[in-house]
């Protein structure tokens, strides 16, 4: 007898969601996590995955013969949803629906991804680029796909929908990873021709902006949460992960651990920063993170933490679209303007290469600043 699937929806994070209702059975949990942006609700007790049109044929699917779907509360419910997501490889029409083979084939992918330790953002962006190029070619074997099957999604569906060239250099790779570990395939990815990498200044605010940002905020977490990511140029995700024995006052230094690269580096405290987090400390007490969520036994929520951001720049009247990301650059190029050997930068930030960190030196205007126009002898 088939197991039996209830589907609903449900809103997370203001967004429709098909949700999945079932006993608990590891292999409907295996087909499910086939799907890129699958997620378990620890609060609700089911799966959700994106409310897409071809999502819900896909459910279908990929359940033939392993589980019966009832979709009768979603059908015979004649509201329409406020707002559906609707996944990337919606956007343009790709009219046709996953083979079982190809399926299965992405979940391995994911497997693979996740036990070498990639970030999951990255597992997210490859299952999904890997799953729209299959569905582009869904109806030819995976053995048969070669280098002008790849030129021809570049040409036609890359270039053609005006996608950018970071999207495409992510997808490109995304291929030809899951061709060479999965597939034993090498594909010739230099018959493509990769766009020129994008050569972007970093957006930096001044330490006025930046003293108003941090002054705003009344709430004790708000202020220590972007105070610190802005004292120590700390990447968002960096913070989130910090746990209270990462702060070492004594020593004046604070450790961030597996950052990008899956390095752990150290990075200075000023006393400064230590009085504002020995403050927050006091009043919070936090246990397993240095920054709680809700729950006391999660980290504090990503996007939680933008909006702290956002209503920071609000209050201080700061008509810039600034992101967490703005605050590491500006503490980069301030330290910069401050005679900080671009050395000490490099390592302090975590960057491999010193060409990443010489970026700076383009924004810092404690040199250009004192360059007389001829315009002025005029």
């Amino acid at each position: 007898m088939l197991k039996k699937i209830e589907v609903k929806t449900l809103v997370y994070k203001n967004e429709q969601r098909l949700a999945l209702y079932f006993p608990y059975n590891e292999e409907l949990v295996k087909l499910i996590k086939s799907f890129p942006d699958a997620a378990w609700s620890n609060s609700n007790k089911c799966w959700h995955i994106a409310n897409g049109r071809n999502n819900m044929k896909e459910l279908f699917q990929v359940f033939n013969g392993k589980a019966y779907l009832d979709t009768s509360t979603i059908f015979s419910n004649k509201e329409e949803p406020k707002k559906q997501i609707i996944p990337v490889s919606e956007k343009i029409k790709l009219e046709t629906i996953l083979t079982s083979q190809q399926i299965e084939k992405i979940s391995q992918f994911k497997d693979w991804l996740n036990s070498r330790r990639y970030s999951p953002n990255t597992v997210k962006t490859y299952t999904e680029a890997l799953r729209t190029f299959l569905r582009f070619y869904t109806n030819k074997p995976l053995n048969e796909i070669n280098n002008q099957d790849l030129i021809k999604f570049n040409n036609e569906y890359i270039l053609k929908n005006g996608y950018s060239s970071s999207f495409q250099n992510q997808v490109v790779n995304a291929i030809k990873l899951f061709f060479k570990k999965i597939e034993n395939t090498q594909l010739e990815i230099d018959l493509i021709h990769r766009p020129k990498r994008e050569k972007k200044l970093p957006n930096v605010l001044s330490k006025e902006e930046i003293k108003q940002i941090l002054e705003a905020p009344t709430n004790l977490k708000h202020k220590a949460m972007l105070s610190l990511i802005y004292a120590c140029g700390l990447r968002a995700g960096e913070l989130i992960r910090l746990k209270p024995n990462d702060v070492d006052s004594k020593r004046g230094l604070l450790i961030v651990r597996q950052s990008k690269g899956k390095k752990d580096r150290i990075t200075p405290l000023s006393e400064k920063i230590i009085v504002l987090l020995r403050e927050y400390y006091k009043t919070h007490k936090p246990g397993v993170y240095l920054f709680e969520g809700q729950n006391k036994d999660h980290a504090y929520d990503l996007r939680s933490l933008q909006l702290v951001l956002k209503r920071a720049l609000q209050k201080a009247k700061i008509n810039k679209p600034a992101t967490l990301h703005w605050l590491r650059h500006s503490y980069a190029t301030h330290l910069l303007e401050n005679g900080t050997d671009l050395r000490y930068i490099q390592e302090i930030l975590g960057h491999s290469s010193s060409k990443t960190t010489e970026i700076y030196t383009y924004v810092s205007t404690k040199s250009i600043q004192k360059i007389t126009s001829p315009f002025d002898y005029l």
